[in-house]
């Protein structure tokens, strides 16, 4: 998970009414089951809510949130039929405070799974989540393949899927296509095994981040191969949050024959993350990243810098392993490279872009 930017949610709407909210109903948002969709037709009833009255702007900049709250929660406390008049026009709600707020109120994930054991999940389709698409919690032996995930690319924090806390999970043969990490694999995870994921758009497949919160558990087991990366920002990433509160590991992982199109970092390790505007310095990640392999990932690089292994200076990477890496640069126009920091990388085989000096 990242938290990048503000959540963005424009809605398309063309002129129609809310009508039929019984007496004394109650509702949170928009979703109300009490509300029924009919074409508007210019006839005025006892009660009228036209949500520009309550100053929505429709014009796709002004977070209009406020004006259709005020006008629902009107409609909710009228009696008899209501009407709420929504006009054509691009309506901008659901911000949340994420940018800039490090405790900010998180929107919902479209589907939940928590302490769940065998379970085996196929041919699902998430479209458009306000948030994670799906998250695993606390599960045990999951297997999950042939699903689909899509959201804009400009959609911050709709993580494909969120794994955190679980063991023997498996997910393959699946297509995601999102404005965040593709799959995201947090703390306290093990014997996790990902594979034939096609990733585009999207921040590739993450190990992370970690380290944000107090008494995380390790990460260990993680196999991540057989994967294609189509334009994304990144292709395998593990962040980890600089100042951790405490110590965890991230250990034994393998991320093996997967292909990268026109990926701008192919391959990161990033010990300094930090997903907001700007981040105060402060001490070194404090978890542990060890026995780490990247082996046979080749493919395009639309940056310069096609492998960036930078590690914590308190904890510096061990055993880090690269086997037969090929990146080219996407443009063709000249060799990329390699930048390291706090780690004495093990190199095998072909190696492009040259192991750092």
């Amino acid at each position: 998970m990242s938290l990048d930017i503000p959540f963005k949610l424009l809605l398309f709407f063309s002129s129609f009414s809310f009508t039929g909210v019984p007496a004394g109903a109650t509702t949170a948002g928009l979703g109300s089951q009490h509300a029924q969709l009919l074409p508007y037709n210019n006839q005025r009833t006892s009660h009228f809510f036209n949500v520009k009255t309550f100053g929505a702007q429709a014009d796709g900049l002004t977070d209009d949130t406020k004006a259709f709250l005020s006008a629902w929660n009107k409609a909710c406390q009228a009696t008899g039929e209501v009407d709420i008049m929504i006009p054509k026009g691009t309506y901008l709600v659901g911000h949340n405070s994420c940018s800039t707020d490090f405790n900010c109120k998180l929107l919902p994930t479209n589907v939940k799974f928590l302490a769940m054991n065998r379970t085996i999940v196929r041919g699902i389709t998430s479209v458009n989540s306000k948030f994670f698409h799906m998250a695993l919690v606390e599960c045990k032996n999951f297997k999950g393949s042939k699903i689909k995930i899509s959201a804009p690319a400009d959609s911050p924090n709709t993580d494909g899927i969120h794994i955190q806390r679980s063991s023997g999970v498996y997910f393959s043969r699946s297509l995601i296509g999102t404005g965040d990490d593709c799959i995201s694999i947090g703390q306290g995870n093990s014997q996790v095994t990902i594979t034939s994921i096609s990733c585009g758009p999207g921040h590739g497949i993450s190990v992370g981040s970690l380290g944000r919160y107090k008494d995380e558990g390790d990460v260990s087991g993680l196999v991540v191969r057989d994967c294609t990366m189509i334009g994304t920002s990144n292709g395998i990433r593990i962040k980890t949050w600089a100042n951790s509160p405490g110590r965890s590991a991230a250990t034994n992982m393998t991320f093996e024959n997967n292909n990268m199109e026109n990926v701008t970092n192919p391959i990161i390790i990033d010990q300094a993350y930090c997903p907001f505007a700007s981040c105060t310095p402060m001490g070194p990640s404090q978890v542990k990243l060890s026995d780490i392999y990247f082996k046979k990932i080749k493919g395009t690089s639309l940056s310069a810098v096609a492998v960036a292994l930078e590690c914590s200076k308190g904890i510096p990477c061990q055993d880090i392993y690269l086997e037969d890496v090929h990146l080219e640069l996407a443009t063709g126009e000249k060799q990329v490279t390699s930048t390291c920091k706090n780690v004495r990388a093990k190199y095998i085989g072909t190696q492009i872009p040259p192991p750092c000096a």
